[in-house]
Order: C-alpha cells, then sequence, then structure tokens
C-alpha cells in the first residue's frame, strides 16, 4: 500500500469543502486506499490551524475535534522527525520531508507553491489533484 504524507493544508481543504480533490483524498483514506503518515506535531498543527477563528468561523470546533482524533486513529503515526534541511523557501514545511522520511512514505501531498515548485526531492511531491488522481485509479 502506498503512504504518503498529506500536508495539513490538504486536511483543512478537504474539512471546509466537501467537493475537490483534498475531500476526495480524506474520504480514500478512510476507505483504506492508501496509509497517511502523521505525528504528533503535524495533528498538532492541524488542530491549532483548524481552531484559528477564521477556520473556526466555517467549521464546528467539535467537528475539527472529531476529525483530529479520527485522523490519529487511521493514519500511521510516528515520532516527531527531526529536521532537513529542504525546503529552502519555507522552512517550516521541512519537517514534512523528514516525516515522509522516517514514515517511509513514497508521497508528500500538498496545496502548498513552495514544496511543489522543489525538484529532485524525496519522495515525490505532488499536489492533491494529481494525487487523487492516482489514488481514483486504485478503485
Amino acid at each position: 500500500m502506498i503512504r504518503a504524507v498529506l500536508d495539513t493544508n490538504v486536511y483543512v481543504a478537504a474539512l471546509l469543502s466537501a467537493h475537490g480533490s483534498p475531500a476526495r483524498l480524506v474520504g480514500a483514506l478512510g476507505e483504506g486506499l492508501f496509509d497517511a503518515i502523521v505525528c504528533p506535531r503535524l495533528l498538532d498543527e492541524l488542530s491549532g490551524v483548524l481552531h484559528r477563528p477564521k477556520i473556526a468561523a466555517r467549521l464546528d470546533p467539535t467537528v475539527a475535534d472529531d476529525f483530529v482524533r479520527w485522523l490519529g486513529r487511521v493514519a500511521i503515526t510516528v515520532p516527531d522527525p527531526g529536521v532537513v534541511r529542504a525546503v529552502p523557501p519555507d522552512p517550516d514545511d521541512d519537517y514534512l520531508v523528514a516525516l515522509a522520511l522516517i514514515g517511509h512514505a513514497e508521497v508528500i501531498v500538498s496545496g502548498d507553491a513552495h514544496p511543489l515548485g522543489l525538484s529532485g526531492i524525496t519522495p515525490r511531491i505532488l499536489s492533491p489533484a494529481a494525487f487523487a488522481q492516482f489514488v481514483d485509479a486504485l478503485r
């Protein structure tokens, strides 16, 4: 089974809109079509983002908390990784690469332009649309 690290922006987008690639990916994760790799830092970051006033105005906090707990149950949780310098324009995303490496992920999925613009990164970085197309082919 393919292992993937989904950036928090993918999970947030899925919760804010039931339509589109991020929502399809969360559905596919629930169906067991791929394994998501998470760590405590990613889950904490996701929870924090979902509780920001701008997001919380559009998403019931109970739904946000339930989602983070669900993700912690269905995903493969690994310890917080050390940091590798891989995303020069946005060092905050470096831990995603480190997480993918320690979680043996084949792909990182992000809607963020910084990691998507990088080449030569292992594992490869895909947009939610590109990964959703791949996962849809598994059905």
